[in-house]
């Protein structure tokens, strides 16, 4: 029988879509021994609001034993609970591309503010702080795409584009066994993991596109969409450009609860094609994020990560982020003015699943009227007002009122940044022969176990849903 090379436990991320956090450690696995301990993604948990109390809870490992953390990309249920961990003893290098660097201190910086303001309303102390923030980076290193890497003793990890979210990254991890004259002749001499995180819904708007698996014994992959497919990609923006018209011609205005990272800069992208090219009528669109503002600047300065097609246009003299009656909105006051602009307006604002932000008080302004319409662009978590607005709830509570529900609600699956399910299973498709297995995480328990079941029927690709705590041996 083969000797496990590495073991694999799913402390979070796994029967739900956030809170991703998985260990990894080699052979011989025992804390203080020679076995090397490695986390990828060390995410918050996120429902009805930012820090949940579950994020409270201790880590079900010891923060000082692990030797390095490996980020697959910017999001906070992907760099949420960083801070907790370097606060409570980690002390090993931070490992992701550049990029996810930049967009996680901005992140990070941001997230702070919310949960000391959570904290505050609930009489509690803060997840953690700024301080605990600023003590993260030090502890970062930037590696780049495609270039392998030692990051622990005899561990290396490789980066692929996931074409999710600028930087966004494919983790190919390599455990290899250190020569043991005790080994078994059958026993492998090195595994290989690729942990996905998330996956972008290729071909984007701005992003290239996820780059294939390649040969790699085993896959821990998302499945946001594992269960359904969006809308075919050439509908999403006859979609979105219908939705903007009609509700202008209603003299309404267009509520956007919009991710600041990536899903802001593609709309906004969106947007200056249909005003420059005069598919839709020029009117006020305003930026209601200070951290979205910071992120397009980010993603200004990695347009060498955008697809051939918007580089093209960008070498054509077109600022793709910048329009006529476009406005940044980056103080409170000047949130507050949007609203007493009469007349059509386009407002995008955070957060994308309106657990928090500037977008709730805007929400529940516009909600009431009928000539508004809220746009849901992307996935809303079980438990947040997006959610509650996306099954019909007629009414929501907002701010400890009841508020009413007539703005028109609709949902754009196809600006979704995560692949659906037929994307899903076309990309397990790229490994090679070899695949020993397939872990199917990050996802609600039915999305889930329907990609499971696709990939074992269609790929026979030994796909499970792992247990949270439950220990897996790699062989």
């Amino acid at each position: 029988m083969n000797e496990p090379l590495a073991q694999l436990t799913f402390c979070s991320g796994v029967g739900s879509v956030t809170g991703a956090n998985f260990l990894l450690e080699a052979a011989p696995y025992a804390v203080g021994s020679s076995g090397s301990r490695i986390l990828i993604d060390c995410g918050l948990i996120q429902g009805e609001q930012v820090a949940d109390q579950e994020n409270r809870e201790p880590f079900p490992y010891d923060a000082a034993s692990i030797d390095a953390l490996v980020i697959t990309h910017a999001h906070l249920d992907h760099v949420g609970r960083i801070p907790k961990l370097v606060r409570e003893g980690f002390k090993g290098s931070i490992y992701s591309t550049p990029e996810t660097r930049e967009l996680a201190e901005l992140v990070l910086t941001d997230a702070a503010g919310i949960l000391d303001m959570e904290a505050r309303q609930l009489g509690l102390e803060p997840l953690y702080g700024a301080v605990d923030v600023q003590n993260v980076f030090p502890l970062w290193k930037n590696i780049p795409y495609h270039e392998e890497t030692q990051i622990a003793e005899g561990i290396s990890i490789f980066l692929k584009d996931a074409g999710h979210i600028l930087g966004s990254a494919m983790v190919e991890i390599k455990v290899r066994r250190a020569a043991e004259p005790s080994a078994s002749p059958s026993s492998a001499s090195a595994i290989s993991i690729l942990f996905t995180g998330d996956l972008g819904n290729s071909p984007a708007p701005l992003l290239r596109d996820t780059e294939d698996i390649g040969d790699v014994d085993y896959i821990v992959m998302e499945s946001v969409y594992g269960d359904r497919n969006h809308p075919p990609k050439d509908q999403r923006t006859k979609e979105l450009e219908q939705i903007i018209k009609d509700t202008i011609g209603r003299g309404g205005t267009v509520v956007i609860p919009a991710f600041s990272v990536d899903r802001t800069q593609v709309i906004l992208y969106e947007l200056n094609n249909m005003v420059e090219e005069g598919r839709i009528p020029s009117v006020p669109v305003f930026v209601d994020s200070p951290l979205a503002i910071k992120a397009t600047q980010v993603y200004r300065s990695g347009t060498g990560l955008f697809n051939d097609r918007v580089q093209a246009q960008i070498a054509r003299g077109d600022d793709v982020f910048a329009f006529p009656r476009l406005d940044f909105a980056v103080s409170q006051s000047e949130s507050r003015d949007i609203e007493q602009m009469k007349g059509a307006k386009i407002i995008l604002a955070g957060s994308g699943m309106s657990i928090g932000g500037r977008v709730i008080a805007h929400e529940e302004h516009y909600l009431p009227d009928p000539n508004n319409t809220i746009l849901l662009v992307g996935y809303q978590t079980t438990g947040s007002l997006g959610r509650q607005l996306s099954d019909g709830n007629k009414k929501v509570r907002i701010h400890g009122k009841d508020v009413r529900v007539r703005a028109h609600i609709h949902t754009l699956y196809g600006y979704s940044a995560h692949r659906d399910s037929d994307h899903l299973v076309g990309l397990v498709s790229t490994a090679t022969a070899g695949l020993k297995g397939v872990f199917v995480a990050m996802g609600e328990p039915g999305s889930s176990m329907h990609l499971a079941q696709r990939l074992n029927d269609e790929l026979d690709a030994k796909a499970i849903v792992p247990d949270r705590g439950k220990v897996y041996p790699l062989i």
